[in-house]
């Protein structure tokens, strides 16, 4: 499968103008991958103005990438900020906003994950509601698991059960002054679950001078980085990913089975 890393800054808050830059960005990818990994909170930044940004699943930024996914040929995932009832969670009257994971497939279908772990020193839990179901798509004979910045902080949330998925999705606003935890976190995500990681983070400043290096990379299940992304870079790079040599190594050394099991509050 080859697979597009999208390491962008994002204009604040102006949906708009974030959903022309990926329709220009993207239209030149067409036949050239299978999927592209935006950032989190592609279309807005990483902002607190939840409930006057939230949409449905069927608005402005979903309807705009699912076009996209069906022109260009090939599938789109992120973040945004959702609104509503995605994943058969309860939706409290007073918090019914989201940092929503997405899956576009080509064919316009559409799968959503809510970011379970929700970053309170900046107070995303304040204006956001945390997810409790995991998202795992299938797309061209992968399992690929949707997760959100924060979650990468927390190895239970992202344990691979019995192989349960491929390649592990990480979109993030990541800032700068944790870039080392953001690069460790990932390559350790990726050799304890024997999986391909893709952590995609933006660059820039953001509105609240928050600033972003991106260190974006792809790596394999047995830790090595297979990406050279540039920091501090708006920066496009594709890659092709193996299942097969994926499903070999896992064969070949089954740590997996050894695998302590959990139960999730």
């Amino acid at each position: 499968m080859r697979i597009t890393l999208v390491q962008n800054d994002i204009i604040w808050e102006h949906k708009p103008a974030n959903l022309m830059y990926y329709d220009s960005l993207l239209s030149g990818l067409s036949g050239k991958t299978d999927l592209v990994v935006l950032p989190e909170m592609c279309t807005t930044g990483f902002t607190m103005k939840a409930a006057e940004l939230a949409e449905p699943d069927d608005g402005e930024s979903m309807t705009a990438m699912s076009r996209m996914a069906v022109s260009y040929g090939f599938a789109i995932a992120g973040s945004f900020i959702g609104n509503g009832n995605a994943t058969g969670e309860p939706v409290p009257q007073t918090t019914p906003c989201f940092n929503r994971g997405f899956f576009i497939h080509p064919d316009g279908k559409k799968e959503f994950y809510n970011k379970k772990h929700l970053f309170s020193m900046g107070a995303e839990n304040t204006y956001y509601q945390a997810g409790t179901v995991q998202t795992i798509v299938s797309y061209l004979g992968w399992h690929i698991c949707l997760t959100i910045c924060y979650d990468l902080r927390f190895p239970v949330w992202t344990r691979n059960v019995n192989n349960g998925y491929d390649l592990l999705l990480v979109v993030a606003n990541w800032p700068e002054p944790r870039r080392q935890a953001w690069e460790s976190l990932l390559t350790a995500r990726a050799i304890e679950n024997m999986a391909y990681v893709c952590g995609v983070n933006r660059v820039g400043t953001d509105g609240l001078n928050l600033h972003y290096t991106g260190d974006s990379r792809l790596i394999n299940a047995y830790g090595t980085i297979l990406s050279s992304m540039e920091n501090d870079t708006v920066q496009i790079q594709t890659l092709d990913i193996d299942l097969e040599s994926l499903r070999h190594f896992r064969t070949k050394f089954p740590v997996w089975q050894d695998a302590d099991r959990f139960t999730l509050d």
